[in-house]
């Protein structure tokens, strides 16, 4: 078994980290507007509103808002089939509950579904991811409200009906499976908890109202075009068990419950026994609204999206020393190096995430996020020598031929996170670069926005332009 002919190389971004323009054409104000920036091992600090005299880096962003004709240029040189863009949710209805869309917010994107369209590059469009109206978030106390299930639907709505002859492949929530890891959801859920509320119930009723609102909206969306294909996305950390002693593997299934809860709503259309089991451990409850079964049972979806940057170990051991993972921790693992940011990289374990998660579900699957944060060097003749990125995307690539080639897994498409440095969710940083493309641009804000390619556009070119049969790994991921 070879990668089909049509298989979707690309790149991935998200509006936030990307297009700056924060109040440009009618947009409100996001979640990320009053985020400011921070630094590795930080937490960004979040106002209640813009205040003056402080830089908040998704303002700006990297300005793909005004530079997407220069961006999707280089990325159709490259020979892009795909990209993965967001749509933000304030530009279209800057409040989020506004009784009529923002026009020149629909428009930009028709502008933008254009330029792709007219390289033959097929656009992934994720509703939400990590972005949501600053309103919401006051008005209502963000996704523990019941009512921005029918106000998302009629967001996805809009833009569904806008863009149904535009896009085929839709992504209802980005890496809906963080609200359970991060211990304040502000990016996934609007959510900072409050002191005296009960976290758990909160968590789990975040969770549902998002699980009901992508249900609703695959049956909606149906409606509007039956063609289109619609995917969960999952952070998925994989996890081994730290030693071959019965509890820790254990320890690590019940690692990974977080991430299958949502994997097993989304496809199987309802709380499996490892989702009840997994909300009894923690205490919680779920409030179901009458019609709600059924809502999760007919909306499930087409594919299975998920991010993979590294793995991790578990165990009942208390000497395992920790590290750090995309939103996420775990054991180090001694076999393993790292990255500059303390992100484990483990190439097999892409193909071990591949199995298990086909294993499970029987359904397409799809990498939307891959990648290599990495500190970038201008040498003296301005070339990015970015090797390690390149060996780092050259051993995933191998693994994920494998997992195609020897063990069936059915694989729609690799889009690398991302394919032009743009500014980090985590920190707001712009030094961690994942980029084919250099944008001048520091952390405080400083720079041209002069994009220029690094070593890495080259061979991404020829990785996508042989279908990845041709081009030299360099390295070994065994």
């Amino acid at each position: 078994m070879k990668l089909r002919d049509d298989f979707l190389w690309g790149g991935a971004t998200a509006a936030n980290q990307y297009e700056g323009a924060y109040l440009e054409d009618g947009k409100g104000l996001t979640i990320n507007d009053v985020e400011l920036g921070a630094e590795h091992g930080k937490k960004r600090l979040i106002h209640q509103t813009v205040q003056a005299n402080n830089y908040y880096p998704s303002h700006e962003a990297v300005d793909f808002y005004h530079r997407y004709e220069e961006d999707i240029a280089l990325f159709a040189e490259m020979g892009f089939k795909s990209l993965r863009i967001s749509i933000s949710w304030a530009r279209i209805f800057p409040n989020g509950d506004d009784l009529e869309p923002n026009e020149r917010g629909l428009a930009f994107y028709d502008r933008v579904l254009d330029e792709l369209l007219s390289y033959g590059i097929e656009p992934i469009v994720t509703l939400h991811h990590f972005e949501l109206p600053l309103n919401l978030v006051e008005k209502y106390g963000a996704w523990r409200n019941r009512k921005l299930v029918d106000l998302a639907v009629r967001y996805a709505q809009t833009v569904m009906e806008r863009y149904k002859d535009k896009v085929k492949y839709w992504i209802t929530f980005n890496e809906i499976n963080a609200l359970f890891i991060s211990s304040q959801p502000w990016h996934m859920a609007g959510i900072i908890y409050q002191e005296d509320e009960n976290r758990m119930n909160t968590m789990f009723q975040a969770a549902h109202h998002q699980l009901v609102a992508s249900a609703k909206t695959v049956i909606e969306g149906k409606k509007i075009n039956p063609s289109f294909k619609f995917g969960c996305m999952l952070l998925y950390p994989c996890t081994y068990a730290a030693t071959c002693h019965p509890n820790d593997q254990i320890k690590a299934r019940e690692k990974m419950l977080a991430t299958y809860y949502f994997g097993d709503v989304h496809i199987r259309g309802k709380y499996t026994n490892n989702c009840l089991a997994y909300t009894e451990s923690l205490n919680g409850t779920i409030d179901f609204e009458p019609g709600d079964a059924a809502l999760l049972a007919q909306g499930t979806v087409d594919y299975l999206s998920f991010s993979y940057y590294f793995s991790a170990i578990e165990g009942i051991s208390e000497e395992i020393e920790m590290a750090e993972g995309n939103l996420s921790s775990g054991g180090k693992n001694p076999f393993l190096e790292t990255t500059e940011w303390g992100w484990q990289i483990d190439p097999v374990g892409l193909r071990n995430s591949l199995n298990s998660l086909y294993d499970r579900y029987q359904i397409p699957l799809f990498i939307v996020e891959n990648g290599m944060g990495a500190l970038d060097t201008i040498e003296k003749d301005g070339t990015i020598n970015d090797d390690y990125r390149i060996d780092y995307l050259a051993q995933h690539i191998k693994a994920l031929k494998d997992a195609i080639e020897q063990d069936h897994v059915d694989l729609l498409g690799y889009t690398v996170w991302g394919p032009i440095d743009i500014i980090s969710a985590g920190t707001g940083e712009m030094r961690k670069r994942y980029g084919f493309i250099y944008v001048d641009k520091d952390d405080d804000g400083h720079g041209s926005l002069n994009r220029s390619k690094k070593k890495s556009f080259e061979w991404f070119k020829k990785v996508i332009a042989t279908n990845g049969e041709s081009v030299e790994l360099e390295g070994s991921y065994h």
